[in-house]
């Protein structure tokens, strides 16, 4: 699946959003707005300066509509709620080559909300994962004691696990060892 730089970047800046939520971690990562500003710095979200708590609350909101995307049981209602999401973030597209990156598109309107922002570069990276047939990419972790979200971009759609926390060679290990000892037994 080729997927273009810029909707990559997206795409992973909306799973790492997603992973930000206190279900997929033991505390909420985007709990104030220097957690948000440190999130803003570490996806180089350009055209930022000022954060408010307004804009916590914002991005809180659309974190929690991308995490409804990545449970959507089919490309329909995955569909829906990108529409949704997009069209409520006012989405202005724009092609433009800053920071030493060549040309890609932006989606928010200019002097668009941190939230906005998000919104509708997050949400078109989305759409164009449902519009390529490929919504089953979504993905969470099934580790048992994980649920992280992840985009799948293997050949063959066959990952389970996320990459972040190891969840697949720790299920493997513990496999592999009770093999070991019924084997042995």
């Amino acid at each position: 699946m080729l997927i273009p730089h810029d909707t990559r970047i997206a795409l992973d800046m909306v799973v790492d959003l997603v992973n930000t939520a206190p279900e997929s971690e033991e505390t909420d990562r985007l709990a104030d707005v220097d957690a948000l500003y440190r999130f803003v710095q570490d996806h180089s979200v350009s055209g930022v300066e000022r954060l408010s708590t307004r804009d916590l609350l914002g991005v809180q909101g659309v974190r929690s509509r991308f995490a409804e995307i990545f449970a959507a049981p089919d490309a329909h209602s995955a569909a829906e709620l990108v529409n949704q999401l997009v069209a409520a973030a006012g989405t202005t597209p724009q092609l433009t080559d800053h920071d030493g990156y060549d040309w890609h598109v932006h989606y928010f309107a200019p002097g668009a909300s941190v939230a906005d922002h998000l919104a509708a570069d997050g949400g078109m990276a989305l759409a164009f994962i449902v519009v390529t047939g490929e919504q089953e990419r979504l993905h969470r972790c099934e580790a048992p004691d994980c649920g992280r979200a992840f985009v799948d971009l293997s050949r063959n759609r066959s990952r389970r696990y996320c990459d972040s926390r190891t969840c697949g060679n720790r299920l493997h290990v513990a496999a592999y060892r009770a093999r070991r000892k019924e084997a042995a037994g």
